[in-house]
Formats: C-alpha cells, structure tokens, sequence
C-alpha cells in the first residue's frame, strides 16, 4: 500500500513538474511571435511604399510562421488542432498556411507495443484473438489518437482501428488553459472578439474526444440521420463495429479514399486540368455534398459533426466525400438551432435589421464603434457565419483597422455557438483552398426555411414574398443541380 502511494505521488510530481515546463516553453514562444508580430509593426508604419510594406510583411509572415510551426510540432497535443484552426487560406497569412497545412495527420505515432497493450486493456484480449491482420504502421498518427489498419476474424472488410495516445489528456488540459489567458489577454488589446468564451467551449469540446464510446454513439445518431433524410446521404459516415468500442478504443468500418488535401495531385496524376472544368466540376460537387450535410445536421438536427478539418475528409471513388472522426460534436439546445436558421436568412437576403435582431436572440452581444452600425453588424455576421468572402478578398485580416471586429465588439458570445462558427470557417478555408468562393448561406436557406417553417416560425409577409421566395429556390437548384 505504502508503494502504491508513493508511485502515485511520484506520478503526481512528474505530471506537474512536466506542466509547469510545458507551460513555460509555450509562454517563452508566442511572446517571441507576438512581440515580434508588435515591434514589425511600429517599423512597417515609417515605410510609404506600399509595395516595399507588403514585402516586409510577407517576410515577418515567413519569420512567424516557422516559429508557429516549431512550437506546434515541438509541443504537440492541443497545438496541433489550433494549426488546423488557423493554418486556412481565408484566414491566415499565405506563408502560415503554407507551413501549417503540413501539420494535419503528423502527430508523433505512441510506439505500436505501448499502442497494442492500450487496445488489449481496453479490448481484454489479444489482437491476434480478435484480427486476422493488423497493420503496425498507423495510417496517421493526430493530436489525441492513431488509427492502424486491420481485417476481423472471420470477415472479408478491412476495419479502422482507433488507439487513444497514453497520458495525453492532462497535457491537453494544461495547453488549453494556457491558451485561456493568452486569449483573454489578447481580447483586452488586439481583437475586440469574446475569445475566452470560445476557448472555454473548446475545452469541453475537446474534454469529450478522449471518451471513444461517446464518439461511436455520435457517430451512429449522425450515420442514421443523413441516411434517413436523403436518398442518398451527401457523406459517406462510418460505421462503428458493435461491442469493439471502449473509452480509448473504436473500431469502425474502413473507408478508402484519398485526403482532401491530397485531391490536386490525384487529378494532376490522372492527367486532368486543376483548373479545368472537369476539375472545377468534382470540387463544386466535393463542397456541395459537404455543405448540404452541414446544413442539414445544424438546422434540421442541431446535432452535428463539430471538425471538419482537412484530415477528417476523403475523396472516394465518383467524387464522394466521406467525413471522419466524430470526437467532437455538438447538440445544439432548440431556441439556438432556430436563431440560428433566422440568421442564416437575414445573411442569405443581406438583411441588416434581420441580422442585428437575430444577434440579440442569440445573445451575441455587441457594441458599435462605427457610424453605419447595421451594415457594419451584417458585414460581421456574413464574416463569422458565411463562407462567402467580399468581392476582391482573399483573406479575412481581424487585426486590420477595417475589420468589422474592429468596428463591432463582440463582448460576449455564447459558448454554444463556437462549434458552428468554427464549422463555417473551416468550410471556407476548404473553400479558399479549392478556389472557390461561395457562400454557405444561400445554399442553406430552404434548410432553414424549412426548420423554421417545421416550428411554426417561419412568416412569410405577402405574396410578393413569396414568390420572390419560390424565384430563389428555382435559381438556388438551377445553379447547384443544372436543372429546374
């Protein structure tokens, strides 16, 4: 007994020692990036060409970017998934994404004998009990688990089999709650934007991905859901292997396909044009099937798959998109669904009266530094919930004076609601990074309509409207389908 208290003591001591020194590498870089970020700043100010500027900047951009990216593949674990959040097209520097977008899949592997004797604890028994075959190398190895390959007994299908990376939980805890005063230092100086409440809901968030049997039931409430609601689902959802899930092990059903990211180098290899219109025509098709399925696991279900991140989608055969790892979802609470669906309308019509109304039911709170505060709030909300960037945008600058979070605090956002803004923007960097420019909310205006219309919500002022109504609907299915 006295061992068993002095290994755990022991263990107690290395896992704080072991935070405290994680803490202190993370604090010693991003105050290097940052501080570097501010100093560059006051220089660039003196330089009037403009030319000369945007040189500078995009070396400074270059000089950060390894620096993001040392600390991310230095420290791992939680900095791996805020690569994923920043490192997109639409929303970070092009020497950022370049660098960061490497990073999707490249956690360090846990050792495949520390790796089996998780699965055969967790399984209690033998891999050689349950598989035929078991590849040793993982197909990807991401912040929290590695995936192998491998074939049942008795069973002609290959399975996906996901082992949870040992002790990474407490180092996540402590990078996210590190990441909590950065942000809530950077909400007082730089992006007048409730970060700290959007990092409190990555928390839970990611709080959730280390339980496997959470993550097999929402898998399987997704899987039947799209399948129920279309002929044919617009994503292809694995399928959990009953009674081989535990809380750090799932096995699932193999899907075979190649990584989004990947999908320009298979047309170059098949001897299509990237900017044909062949190629043009699979990646409409690509965020077509995506979109329709987010739209209708947010509006119509309220639950839905929270990281659609580069990694967690494959390109199959006939261009069909399949959508992995269901660690982090969410179950959006009923009034948020429907104001939700209000919003996308008022984004959808380029309603700014709509638009300020639907803030304040969502209890986005803001407050106005600008003079035309309604068409700045819609420019806001067209920015945070909306694919679509303005004519001549490529990229979303918040650090910008004239960006709409500069002219718009938003002092308070309700934590809910992270998931969905996170959704849409990792939509838009898919978007950005296929080279094209949509926006989300038109093509899920009839989802919302319906939603609202389903509770009784939706009112509809005069004919007029509704035949304007029925006149966007014709073009909305002529534009995405080809036909009337």
């Amino acid at each position: 007994m006295v061992s068993l208290d002095f290994e755990q003591i022991q263990e107690k001591v290395s896992t704080s020692f072991g935070s405290w020194q994680r803490s202190f590498r993370f604090w010693v870089r991003v105050v290097d990036i940052y501080s570097g970020y501010k100093v560059f700043q006051l220089r660039a100010n003196f330089e009037k060409d403009v030319e000369k500027r945007e040189s500078m900047w995009e070396k400074q951009h270059e000089l950060a970017a390894d620096k993001i990216y040392d600390m991310c593949t230095d420290l791992g674990g939680f900095f791996l998934k805020v690569a994923q959040i920043i490192g997109k097209p639409d929303l970070a520097p092009a020497a950022w994404v370049r660098k960061l977008v490497t990073l999707c899949d490249q956690a360090p592997a846990t050792p495949f004998p520390i790796a089996k004797g998780v699965l055969e604890k967790e399984l209690g028994r033998s891999v050689d009990e349950i598989f035929e075959r078991f590849d040793v190398i993982p197909l990807g190895s991401a912040s929290i688990a590695q995936v192998h390959r491998a074939r049942l007994k008795g069973d002609k299908n290959d399975v996906a089999v996901k082992i949870q990376h040992p002790g990474v939980q407490d180092l996540m805890m402590t990078d996210i709650r590190n990441l909590q005063a950065f942000a809530l230092y950077m909400q007082k100086t730089d992006i007048k934007f409730d970060l700290y409440s959007v990092t409190k809901e990555m928390e839970k968030q990611i709080g959730y991905e280390f339980n496997f049997l959470r993550e097999a039931d929402a898998m399987e409430k997704i899987r039947r859901f799209l399948y129920e609601n279309n002929k044919k689902s617009p994503v292809i959802v694995p399928r959990p292997i009953s009674n081989l899930a535990t809380r750090k092990v799932l096995v699932m059903e193999y899907i075979d396909g190649i990584p989004i990211m990947k999908l320009g180098d298979e047309i170059a290899k098949r001897g299509i044009n990237p900017r044909g219109k062949v190629a043009a025509m699979a990646k409409e098709s690509i965020l077509r099937s995506l979109t329709l399925a987010y739209g209708q696991m947010i509006l119509k279900s309220g639950f839905f798959h929270a990281d659609p991140h580069p990694g967690n989608i494959l390109i199959c055969r006939g261009s069909e998109v399949a959508l992995l790892d269901y660690g982090q979802v969410k179950d959006l609470p009923e009034d948020l669904r429907l104001g939700f669906a209000r919003l996308v309308l008022a984004i959808a019509d380029n309603d700014p009266i709509k638009a300020a109304d639907s803030y304040r039911e969502l209890g986005i709170d803001t407050l106005s530094n600008c003079n035309d505060e309604q068409k700045e709030l819609l420019r806001l909300a067209a920015t945070m919930f909306d694919t679509k960037l303005p004519p001549g945008v490529t990229m979303l600058q918040p650090f910008s004076e004239e960006s709409s979070i500069k002219k718009i605090a938003v002092q308070a956002f309700p934590e809910e609601l992270f998931s969905i803004l996170r959704t849409v923007h990792l939509l838009r960097g898919l978007s950005a990074g296929l080279g094209i420019n949509y926006s989300c909310a038109e093509q899920w205006r009839p989802i919302a309509q319906e939603a609202l219309g389903r509770a009784g919500r939706l009112t509809v002022h005069s004919s007029t409207e509704v035949e304007i109504d029925k006149s966007r609907k014709r073009r909305f299915f002529t534009r995405i389908f080809g036909r009337k």
